[in-house]
């Protein structure tokens, strides 16, 4: 197995177990069986996983932004690899903050949303990217391209969790969210979406293998 092979099959493993992290977590019963601490960890955990996952994707994609020479389907990558990285470290701020408060309710309630709205806009900018440079290399509908699938799964992930984070918005005048439900649906539907790229690009981490 070549180095690029092991890295693409532990960038999707950290991001397949990130994402059903955060399903389980968007889960209402799991949430009033474990109660809101483990709730909270159980999502503080996942964007961990996440950030991982990102990290490793964006070392796959190179240390320095592609130079002119490089093709623009490259270059988009690589910065759609950089913003996803910021928006994952944004969703570790974001996590961290709602743990925070389910240990101390004193906390701010609302202080973990700005960062979680901004990491929810960066995914959705390298998701857009990650379309972008797809299309530049293949057709923009090419059944035979698994990079394909990924992406655009990848892009309704990254809407799903923005409207994750509007339903999460903390009302000040109520100290309640906008919506509970969109709130839950947008997290569980979104990485479910995530998980599902996890798949298809470990699936292509498995072809790139020799003697597989």
């Amino acid at each position: 197995m070549t180095e690029r092979s092991l890295r693409l099959r532990r960038e999707a493993w950290a991001f397949g177990v990130g994402s059903l992290l955060f399903m389980l977590g968007a889960v209402p019963f799991y949430a009033s069986a474990v109660g809101p601490v483990a709730d909270a960890l159980t999502f503080f955990v996942s964007s961990i996983f996440f950030t991982l996952g990102g990290a490793i994707q964006l070392a796959l994609s190179g240390r320095r932004v592609p130079g002119r020479d490089t093709g623009t389907a490259d270059r988009l990558d690589w910065w759609s690899a950089a913003v996803q990285s910021v928006g994952t470290i944004a969703f570790n701020v974001s996590t961290a903050a709602v743990l925070a408060t389910a240990l101390d309710p004193a906390t701010k309630v609302g202080s973990g949303w700005r960062p979680d709205a901004f990491g929810s806009v960066a995914f959705l900018v390298s998701g857009v990217l990650a379309v972008i440079a797809t299309t530049d290399r293949d057709r923009l509908w090419d059944p035979r391209a698994r990079t394909w699938r990924c992406s655009w799964i990848g892009l309704a992930g990254c809407v799903l969790f923005g409207i994750s984070a509007v339903g999460a918005y903390v009302i000040p005048s109520t100290g309640d969210l906008v919506s509970m439900f969109w709130a839950n649906f947008g997290t569980l539907t979104g990485a479910a979406c995530f998980f599902a790229a996890a798949v298809l690009s470990r699936r292509e981490a498995a072809a790139e293998a020799p003697g597989r």
